[in-house]
């Protein structure tokens, strides 16, 4: 599942000690799962439906006992079990994740930047603090740089989908700051490439930068067995998508960018001479 669906992850998990990995997998795997059955659901009724199995999944990963039903239907569930409670991650984080990709249902805008930032957090934050539960103990200096990684990530998502997320009904950029720049969410529709719309999105791009940087002293408190240079190659490469939507002139609407497989080793080289 991670190797499928999470290119960007998979490429730089290979750094992390084999049972890290292995529970990083088990994690990304119930996240993937949450999306699938959110993200497959027809409408509203089997939407609130999924949610309803979700929250009943998610329960019985954390008894002390596990379904061999749902264990038979889910192969991962068994792995993703064993690691909540090897690596002691609270269920909260995986029921705010719950309350995030609800958020997901159907139609989406955004009001403003509390509202965007609070989502960042349900869909991403959570997922930084659950990986410093898979990297290390969770000390709390830790705690909110592995957040802010998660919302930096998040907003390089959402700056890189625009179209895709359009095409679903789904507009993250928040409408007040959208009208700032003299921007509508008809013109997202359009798909206007002005320079005004240019100028909207280096004010997104400048805002996730800002973010990677509040996330760097956390990385550097990463154990130094391979977590430090994972999250620091996840950070570099993510943040790197930022570089190529302005190497493509903002282009969103034309397609989704993504960093060579070239270019990623490069960085994870740079990254690594830089002493991640």
């Amino acid at each position: 599942m991670t190797r499928q669906h999470a290119t960007t992850f998979y490429f730089a998990s290979h750094v992390l000690p084999t049972q890290k990995r292995s529970d990083a997998y088990a994690v990304y795997a119930f996240c993937r799962y949450v999306d699938d059955q959110i993200d497959l659901a027809p409408d509203e009724t089997s939407r609130l439906r999924a949610l309803a199995d979700l929250e009943h999944v998610l329960h019985a990963a954390y008894c002390d006992t596990e379904s061999d039903s749902l264990s038979r239907s889910l192969p991962w569930l068994s792995a993703f079990h064993e690691t909540v409670h090897r690596r002691a991650i609270p269920q909260q984080y995986f029921e705010d994740l719950l309350e995030g990709v609800a958020m997901d249902r159907g139609r989406v805008r955004i009001k403003n930047w509390e509202e965007l930032d609070r989502y960042c957090y349900l869909v991403a934050g959570v997922v930084g603090l659950i990986m410093v539960h898979v990297m290390t103990e969770p000390a709390p200096e830790l705690l909110k740089p592995a957040r802010d990684l998660g919302t930096a990530m998040q907003l390089t998502n959402i700056l890189r989908d625009i179209r895709e997320d359009w095409l679903r009904d789904r507009l993250y950029l928040p409408e007040d700051e959208l009208a700032k720049f003299s921007l509508k969410t008809d013109d997202i529709a359009a798909q206007r490439m002005d320079e005004t719309f240019r100028a909207m999105m280096r004010f997104q791009i400048n805002r996730a930068r800002a973010y990677y940087q509040l996330a760097d002293p956390g990385i550097l408190g990463l154990p130094n067995d391979g977590s430090r240079f994972c999250a620091r190659l996840m950070s570099t490469v993510y943040g790197a998508i930022l570089d190529e939507i302005e190497r493509a002139d903002y282009q969103v609407h034309q397609g989704r960018v993504h960093v060579s497989t070239g270019r990623k080793l490069l960085l994870a080289a740079k990254a690594w001479i830089g002493g991640a």
